[in-house]
């Protein structure tokens, strides 16, 4: 993985399919984006709610219902 974090790191985020041709891994494009978006991207918490940040998504959640990503953006 230290390829892709390189590679991220030189080049951006992006043209995911680019990253097996320039790198030699042997992944689609699809498989490099997630596995950079879930598990190597910086400033990635995977660490667990505290107690002020659950009651923050369940207020969040009763108001804008699965808008995921927009509840992320004020946790």
């Amino acid at each position: 993985m230290a390829a892709l974090v390189e590679y991220v790191r030189n080049h951006g985020e992006g043209n995911w399919n680019v990253v097996q041709k320039n790198t030699g891994l042997a992944c689609c494009g699809k498989s490099w984006r997630l596995r950079w978006a879930n598990h190597l991207r910086s400033g990635l918490r995977k660490e667990s709610f505290s107690p002020e940040e659950e009651i923050i998504i369940i207020e969040l959640h009763a108001k804008m219902r699965n808008k995921w990503a927009r509840m992320a953006s004020k946790v």
